[in-house]
């Protein structure tokens, strides 16, 4: 596409304007900057245009740069800063006509202009922080003078955007457009042209610069992004827009920009952010496969995983039937239910006439027949293979044709469990991770029979109730907690050759990971992960599991649920060690004959990571997962791996396979087959993933 097609110019009378045509999102890509730096030479070369507009054509304004060329040298890279410092030199006003989102370099572009005009449901913001960089073309300088310091780093810290409406109450937009929008800018244009001199951002000062503001920012950013780079520079660059002249602040900002966008945390986030939109894409499926209309949903089971998986559904608009064995289970779930959604109105997040519309949409019943008329119905039971058998056996006889029978299973064979209807192709596994109304991740379990219909579905219905699906095969486990399995194997072992639990869990907490694995564990309750211990032990014939983590759940410490496991837990629910439970470590340790070593932060680090890596890596080979992103993108949304690491094959990938293997071997891990061969290459789970098709 020609430069004059990316950015059409066009006249009404005395005003050029500048369209810009990039779709679907006039992302700031070659050709944009060329474009508009045609439009403003055509502009300043003829005395009849007093002003300039610049608009976007289609749904948006400008949403930003593209991100696939902040890879590009800097000499290839389109020259947004070079546009914008024209913008702010160009001798007439020029205005920015908004609608949709002006994001990142959109809404630094539009500050390059003199002014601001857009309709009031648009989209204003600075969302760099949720890539590792910062605005990198005037936004760290020009968004303070225009706010001012507090409102601007709320804005570039979050990352999130405001409503135009927002905008113009803090001075970002100088007039909402209801009409026509091209219409209502070309009229604010004229109104503008003849004012002199033109009130350019660059040479306004900052207000409510003290350095309290930008102190209380710093302090902030421990708790709402540790151990990030690119909070740090958006604070630093904030504080010399309020305290040195304007190109001082530009030229800095030029360098921070690049030393956050070359660091590893901003690859990690640049692959996060890939990850997840090629998660959404099923390897075999087209765009045209049919997917089925969702309607109504049924929950059997209305415990804690029933009651959090119904409220995605009534958070949609979706009417569902939950039905349990009991009333008292059933009076039982729907008081949590309200209550959950009683407590977000508390908080000001909804309404009480919402609450009552979602409650509203709630069914309940004991009787299994009432979810005859379900497009969908997921069982949402205790973690046993007969009991499951037995419901999905039922629900073959009562279903309708074509409704969608799905398991939230976390470990069991979809396809055991699918093997019992007259239907496997209807059968599919959704896991949902508890808290299921809040955690973002939806495992959907492909059982060899599932159909494509069903599973396009689920992967629509996932984007529905606004979880982050994912598509798995089936295996124990299947991708997040066959891998936490063994992480939880690792964890025990180390504890069992002489470090601490709480040594192993501040050795992950320093990687960035909310939990380790023993306060996850407390969390989820002990007593779940023995249950699937002694589960496997009988399958496979093998005694029952004696381990020293068994041991203290038969002391009746089931974790944070009974006020104590392998921690002891206040009301605040803070873990503290406990003496006990140490003393029993011990023992365990004696009558085994080991003699407890120190074992470095190193060491635990590596061990436990490299595990998840090694096991992510055998999960792909047999593939059950269809790419590294998708193991990416579940640990991220599911077991909490900072994103800034970009998830553990990615982490790996940044460590370097070669360095990971070698370290495998010295603990006594045997790498994975793909792993090893990857390493031996020379290659990465990015170049594996890329060679896929990615």
């Amino acid at each position: 596409m020609s430069t004059e097609n990316i950015v059409a110019q066009s006249r009404q009378d005395d005003v050029l304007i500048l369209t810009i045509q990039n779709p679907p999102v006039n992302a700031f890509s070659p050709g944009v900057p060329e474009g508009l730096k045609a439009g403003l030479d055509a502009a300043a070369a003829d005395d009849s245009v007093k002003a300039v507009v610049i608009i976007g054509g289609g749904r948006t304004f400008v949403a930003g740069a593209d991100i696939k060329t902040f890879n590009l040298p800097r000499e290839q890279a389109p020259d947004l800063r070079g546009t914008i410092d024209k913008l702010d030199a160009f001798p007439k006003p020029t205005v920015a006509a908004i609608h949709g989102t002006a994001l990142g370099g959109g809404l630094e572009l539009a500050m390059g202009c003199t002014y601001r005009v857009a309709t009031p449901d648009a989209q204003l913001g600075l969302p760099e922080v949720k890539l590792g960089v910062l605005p990198g073309a005037g936004g760290t300088q020009r968004l303070p003078r225009v706010v001012g310091a507090q409102k601007a780093l709320e804005m570039m810290l979050s990352g999130e955007p405001i409503k135009a409406t927002e905008g113009q109450e803090v001075g970002l937009i100088d007039r909402l457009i209801d009409g026509d929008l091209l219409s209502g800018a070309v009229a604010f244009a004229r109104e503008v042209a003849d004012a002199r001199p033109l009130p350019r951002i660059s040479e306004r000062s900052v207000e409510g610069a003290s350095p309290e503001v930008f102190a209380a920012a710093r302090q902030g950013i421990k708790k709402s992004h540790r151990g990030q780079l690119s909070p740090e520079l958006i604070i630093d660059l904030a504080e010399m827009a309020a305290t040195t002249p304007f190109q001082d602040g530009w030229t800095a900002e030029a360098t921070k920009f690049m030393q956050a966008k070359d660091s590893p945390q901003s690859r990690a986030l640049r692959h996060v952010f890939f990850a997840e939109r090629e998660a959404a894409k099923i390897p075999g499926l087209g765009k045209d496969t049919p997917t089925l209309d969702i309607r109504r949903a049924g929950i059997i089971g209305a415990g804690t995983m029933g009651g959090g998986i119904a409220m995605n559904f009534l958070n949609a608009g979706i009417p569902v039937t939950i039905v349990e064995t009991t009333q008292e289970a059933l009076d039982r779930g729907l008081g949590v239910i309200r209550r959950n959604y009683e407590n977000t109105a508390k908080k000001g997040r909804m309404s009480q006439g919402d609450v009552e519309t979602r409650m509203g949409l709630l069914t309940p019943s004991l009787d299994m027949g009432s979810l005859a008329d379900a497009d969908i119905i997921i069982e949402a039971v205790f973690e046993n293979m007969d009991v499951k058998k037995d419901i999905f056996t039922r629900l073959d006889a009562i279903a309708k044709p074509g409704a969608i029978l799905a398991t939230n299973t976390s470990t069991l064979d979809v396809n055991e469990i699918a093997a019992v209807t007259s239907r496997p192709e209807s059968v599919i596994g959704l896991h949902f991770f508890s808290p299921a109304n809040v955690m973002k991740l939806l495992e959907i379990v492909r059982a060899d029979k599932t159909s494509d219909t069903v599973l396009a579905t689920s992967m629509a219905l996932a984007r529905r109730i606004r979880k982050v699906g994912v598509v798995v095969g089936v295996c124990d486990g299947f991708v997040g907690n066959r891998m936490v399995h063994r992480y939880g194997e690792e964890a025990r072992q180390l504890v069992e050759e002489g470090a601490r639990p709480e040594d192993v869990d501040a050795a992950m907490n320093a990687l960035g990971l909310p939990m380790g694995p023993f306060q996850m564990s407390d969390m989820a309750g002990l007593d779940i992960g023995h249950a699937i211990r002694v589960h496997r032990a009988k399958v496979s014939g093998e005694p029952e599991p004696d381990g020293w983590l068994d041991r203290i759940v038969k002391t009746g410490r089931k974790g944070q649920k009974t006020g104590g496991g392998i921690y002891d837990y206040d009301e605040t629910r803070t873990p503290r060690p406990n003496a006990d439970v140490q003393a029993l470590i011990d023992t365990y340790r004696t009558e085994k004959g080991v003699t407890p070593r120190d074992i470095s932060t190193e060491e635990l680090t590596k061990r436990l990571a490299y595990t998840l890596v090694n096991e992510g890596a055998q999960i792909l080979d047999e593939g059950i997962a269809a790419r590294a992103g998708d193991i990416d993108v579940i640990y991220l949304y599911g077991y909490g791996f900072p994103a800034y690491r970009g998830g553990p094959m990615q982490y790996a990938d940044e460590m370097g396979l070669q360095g990971v293997v070698a370290d495998l071997e010295r603990y006594g891990q045997t790498p994975a087959p793909l792993l090893k061969r990857l390493a031996d290459e020379g290659g990465s789970f990015a170049g594996l993933d890329a060679s896929r098709g990615r």
